[in-house]
């Protein structure tokens, strides 16, 4: 019988204290996309909330990143270069100073990156067509450019070892730059980075390549490396990939390289694909080649949810339930599963450290919609007093 308790062990013999983990989220904290106090205090608060704690996105490049902002002080974090160092070093000690591992999650943003091109960047994507949502410009990168980013992620690596952080996740889902190459919709090259289905998994294997020479040359033998994916990429009549293509690059990634988990990026972690009676983290758990282990996310917001989840993964991926109470594994493994806080209300708000940027996001996303967001709203003023909206 599994159970939220239980130790576990990943392949490369690191050892987490519980089948939980917090899934990367925004902050919006960032200041000229580097750690600010609030950053420190938000992850500073969640060194209980689960035995593997992963941070939220980070851009590897120049032009990875920001997403999602709007302002100079809510930004994506990034460790493009060594400026970043100092202030990704006080987030892992602050994740790890109870015993729980922190990893951090890599990423470039492609065309999402719009906030890039508001401070004068360019927003960089595998192939330059029509996006009927985006009003700024775009750039193909080049196949040079591609590998520069390959080296990009690897150099990121390096970072984050020498930061203190236990692992790395390659963040392979939400339509960012790795999904953009995976993806048969926005990405119609024909080079060694696009064409058929292999070439357009080109990106995240070499990614993937790059990443695992770097850890192998500098890191501990237990540094951790997942890679999460979003299983299937499907708007209406516009199909960039389905789960039969997810489980093709799931098996290869797992069959070339020793990960030692796949982060499997839902909105329900029952959702199950239109041509099929199994559920997304099943089929995608089909591919996954042993040892590697899975970690599935997607509406997990209470203690029953955690424990049906464990029908379909091996660790539970806690994202907006961690937004609200930031101690949930401590209250399981010492049986206060009852004193788990389950809205946004004066006591949650004072413990969850909440950085002001994301006072603003959560009640302006619908897809949080998370009880007491409406207390939320009451706080998400801008320094005039006016309600700030954000899309």
């Amino acid at each position: 019988m599994k159970k939220l308790t239980d130790k576990i062990v990943f392949p490369n013999g690191a050892i987490i204290n519980n089948r939980i983990a917090q899934s990367p989220m925004l902050t919006n904290s960032g200041k000229d996309e580097l750690v600010t106090e609030d950053t420190i205090n938000y992850y500073g608060a969640r060194s209980k909330s689960a035995g593997i704690v992963i941070v939220e996105y980070t851009s590897v490049s120049p032009n990875g990143g920001p997403s999602r902002s709007w302002a100079r002080d809510r930004e994506q974090l990034a460790i493009y270069n060594d400026t970043f160092k100092p202030g990704m070093k006080k987030i892992a000690e602050a994740l790890k100073k109870d015993g729980n591992k922190a990893v951090l999650q890599l990423a470039h943003s492609g065309r999402e990156a719009q906030y890039r091109h508001v401070l004068g960047g360019r927003v960089e994507v595998p192939s330059k067509i029509d996006f009927p949502w985006i009003n700024y410009p775009i750039y193909e990168l080049s196949e040079e450019e591609v590998w520069q980013i390959v080296k990009d992620f690897g150099e990121a690596t390096k970072r984050a070892i020498s930061c203190g952080f236990d692992g790395i996740e390659i963040h392979g889902a939400n339509h960012y730059l790795i999904q953009e190459f995976f993806s048969a919709y926005s990405n119609v090259r024909t080079d060694f980075w696009g064409g058929s289905l292999d070439k357009r998994m080109n990106f995240a294997i070499e990614v993937s390549r790059e990443i695992f020479n770097i850890v192998k040359e500098n890191a501990p033998k237990d540094f951790i490396i997942g890679f999460r994916i979003s299983p299937e990429e499907i708007h209406g009549d516009n199909i960039g990939y389905t789960w039969r293509e997810s489980q093709k690059l799931v098996e290869k990634l797992t069959s070339l390289f020793q990960f030692d988990y796949i982060h499997l990026s839902t909105l329900n972690y029952k959702a199950k694909p239109i041509d099929s009676e199994k559920t997304l983290a099943e089929l995608l758990g089909e591919s996954i080649q042993s040892p590697t282990l899975k970690l599935v996310a997607g509406g997990i917001l209470s203690v029953d949810k955690m424990k049906d989840a464990m029908d379909y993964t091996d660790i539970i991926s806690l994202g907006r339930a961690t937004l609200i109470d930031p101690r949930i594994a401590y209250k399981i493994e010492n049986g206060k599963s009852e004193d788990i806080l389950m809205k946004f209300d004066e006591e949650s708000v004072a413990a969850a450290c909440l950085p002001p940027g994301l006072i603003t996001l959560i009640p302006s996303v619908p897809e949080f919609s998370l009880p007491g967001v409406e207390y939320l709203r009451t706080l998400a003023t801008d320094e005039l007093g006016t309600e700030v909206t954000h899309t």
